[in-house]
């Protein structure tokens, strides 16, 4: 009766997926490859995770 107000993990995982992605882009242009790369590593490791429990993909 009350499943509305249960939590979804997926779109947090979402929400962390698109914030670490969009850090990653503002490292990039500021130069800073490295924090780039580590950004977009733990993006992929979010983006796995979404996958595993199922979500729809998320890509473009």
């Amino acid at each position: 009766m009350f499943s509305w107000f249960k939590s979804n993990p997926t779109k947090k995982l979402e929400r962390q997926h698109a914030q670490k992605l969009e850090q990653a882009m503002h490292a990039q242009r500021n130069g800073n490859i490295r924090g780039y790369s580590q950004l977009t590593y733990e993006a992929d490791e979010i983006y796995k995770k979404i996958k595993e429990l199922g979500s729809v993909d998320l890509c473009c």
